[in-house]
Order: structure tokens, then sequence, then C-alpha cells
């Protein structure tokens, strides 16, 4: 059990942590200038690769800001600056981009490859907490990650100073990002596994049901008929479509149970006057997330699937989706 004092310090000390580095990313915003410009065009340009270094806390960075440039566009690598010495720096190029991080700007190990890189003929971009460090003087284009203080009650451990780096690397593979026009489909691309893959590249007609598996009455059906389809395709409502399978209507068991409220004779009664005339549906080649949007703004659970003339081709439910791992 943590004593009641110690417990408001620790919370006292973990607000002022997060204030100390939201300053420190805000105080980026200022130093944004044309020197950021230059980086972005600078990559843009890029024929080879661009390889993101660092050693420690920046090397984490470094990796974390190669992934989210090649997950968004631009491809990078990360290579640790201590290995580059001794054999990883053969994959460096002449038309290749290197991004070495070092709040210090004085590391050694990125300081005894920067030398070789530039003697290749690489573009050395350095983001660096000091311009007048030995790396910030050796680049091409110098990026400021200063921050005032870290958040560290001892000032020493990088805290601060790492969220401004991996803030500043966001912001540069988000503005080339846009300079090359990456779309939704380009990001599902490069995300194939996991939820994200499963909600961009999952379609309609992936997931829906078709042929026998479709609830499907015609338009002259009777109110028992419609009965018995919704109970052998358990979806919970049926289609109602006219001669040339068009979707003129959709009938569902919260219709039924309104239908009965007034009595209506099931044998006698036609499926036309109690059905939904003109109900939403959807095409195949929709993305199955719009599906979800639909079910969730108009408050249902299944929707008729059409082709571009209206035809019906399928269905699918909430049910679908759960198990497609889209909801």
């Amino acid at each position: 059990m943590i004593p009641k004092d110690a417990t408001a310090s620790a919370l006292e000390l973990a607000r002022r942590v997060l204030a100390i580095e939201a300053d420190a990313v805000r105080a980026l915003i200022a130093r944004l200038d044309e020197r950021f410009l230059a980086a972005v065009t600078l990559i843009l340009a890029c024929k080879g690769r661009v390889i993101v270094s660092g050693i420690g806390k920046s090397g984490h960075i470094a990796r974390k800001i190669a992934s989210t440039l090649s997950s968004t566009g631009t491809a990078a690598y990360f290579v640790h600056a201590a290995e580059a010495s001794h054999g990883d720096l053969g994959m460096i190029q002449r038309d290749d981009i290197f991004i070495g991080i070092s709040y210090s700007g004085e590391s050694d190990e990125l300081l005894q490859i920067v030398p070789l890189v530039k003697r290749q003929g690489a573009k050395l971009i350095v983001i660096a907490g000091s311009a007048t460090s030995t790396l910030a003087r050796e680049a091409t284009v110098f990026l400021d990650a200063g921050v005032d203080q870290e958040a560290c009650p001892l000032n020493l451990a990088p805290t601060a100073s790492t969220t401004a780096a991996l803030a500043l690397g966001d912001a540069l593979a988000v503005a080339l990002l846009d300079a090359r026009g990456f779309s939704a489909d380009d990001f599902a691309r490069s995300h194939p596994g996991g939820s994200l893959g499963r909600k961009l590249l999952t379609h309609v007609s992936d997931v829906m049901r078709t042929g026998d598996a479709v609830p499907s009455v015609s338009v002259d059906a009777t109110l028992a008929d419609a009965i018995i389809e919704i109970s052998r395709k358990g979806m919970g409502m049926t289609a109602v479509v006219g001669a040339d399978k068009r979707l003129v209507g959709l009938f569902t068991d919260g219709d039924l149970r309104r239908a009965l409220e007034r009595n209506a004779d099931p044998r006698g009664t036609r499926i036309e006057s109690v059905m939904t005339y003109g109900p939403l549906a959807i095409l195949p080649e929709a993305l199955a997330v719009e599906a979800v949007e639909i079910m969730e703004r108009r408050k249902s659970t299944r929707l008729p699937v059409v082709d571009a003339a209206g035809r019906l081709i399928g269905a699918l439910n909430i049910h679908d989706l759960f198990r497609a791992k889209i909801l």
C-alpha cells in the first residue's frame, strides 16, 4: 500500500513530467523553418534510401522514426550507430540520406561514421539539441530538437529530449506523407496484418453472404412466406425483390412484430403491404468499415448488398463483421 503522501507526490511528479514534455514539443513549433523544408525537399528528391541511426535512447527513437517513415511512404532503415562501424556502414550508398540522432550532437559512435557517410556522397540530416555541436556543424541539414530541461528531476535521464526528437521525426514523416499524396489505400498496403489491415483492405464482397444464404422473397409473396424465409436464413430479415431481382423492400423481425400487433393474417397478407420500401443498401466494392458506419448510424444490424443496377446480390449482418474482425 502506497502511503497517501507518497501517492500525492507521485501524481504531482507525473503531472510535472507531462507538462515539461508537452512544453518541449510545443516549443518545436516556433523553431520549424526553412531547415525543416530543406529536409523534406532533400528526402523527396532522394533516389536511394533513408538510413536513420542513433545510439542509446536516441537509437530507440531512430528505430521508431525509421519505422514511421517506412509505413507512410518513405523507404527507411534503422542502422545501429555502434554496428555501423563494424560492417553495417556498407549498406549506405551515394544516393542515400543519413539521418543521425543525438541530443548532445557529440555521440562518439556517430562521429566515427559521419566522415565515411559523407565520403560516400550521402547527404546528412542531423537531429540534435545544439546547433554548435560537432554533428550539427557537419550536417547538410540540421533540425533543432533542443529542450529547456529534461523531465527527469535530476535533469539527466533522456525524457523531454527524446520526446522532442520523436515528435520532430513524426512531423517529418507526415509532411513527407502529404507531399507524396500517400493515401489510405497506400497505408493499407503497408499494413496488411492486424486490425488496421483488415479495416482498410476488407470489402463488403469479402464478408457478405451470397447465393442461397441470402434471405429473399418476391414482391408478391405473403407474410407467411417471409416468416419462413427469415426463420430459414437466420438473419432476422428478408429482402423483397421484383421480377428483375431489383431490391424494392426489406422485411425485418421488427416489421413482423408490428404486423402481428395489427393482427395481420400471415397467409392472406401480401409482403408488400407490411415491408419497408426503398431500404438502404450497400455496394459490394464498398469497404466493410463503411457497412459498420451505416449500421451504427441507422441503428441497424443488417444490410442488403446490391450491384450498380440495384439488383440484390448479397447480404451481411453485424455477426459477419464480427467474424471478419472488422469490429
